[in-house]
């Protein structure tokens, strides 16, 4: 298993009030990895990242896809590297422009893997 569904199992671990679909899509490339359905009824899609690094990597057909959809998308980012405090991030999609430009330096709308959660679960 890769560290991005790695990360994906972890989220969904600690988010059991939320129904999760694992999107595996070739044909429609940039789609984010999951849909989720949380208790107040709201569809959200996230993609997820793993990063060694501040940096990270999306493809034009990825940002295309935010920029594109920038409602209820969302970006979830860890840090692996050494020296790492291996934090979860949770970015709005519609600032992946910004995050492809400056990496984990932005600021997230939340930065443990709690309250990532917590704000997935309580979306309106």
């Amino acid at each position: 298993m890769g560290p991005e569904a790695k990360l994906y199992q972890k989220v969904k671990k600690k988010t059991p009030s939320i129904i999760w679909n694992r999107i595996e899509n070739l044909s429609l490339i940039g789609m984010p990895d999951a849909l989720g359905y949380n208790k107040n009824h709201k569809f959200f899609t996230v993609e997820f990242k793993v990063t060694r690094g501040k940096k990270l990597r999306f493809s034009p057909h990825q940002i295309a896809w935010h920029v594109q959809h920038p409602d209820n998308t969302f970006i979830i980012a860890q840090t692996l590297g050494p020296g790492s405090s291996k934090l979860i991030y949770l970015f709005h999609g519609s600032r992946i422009l910004e995050l492809d430009a400056w990496g984990l330096e932005l600021d997230a709308w939340a930065s443990t893997l709690e309250a990532c959660c917590l704000k997935l679960e309580n979306l309106n």
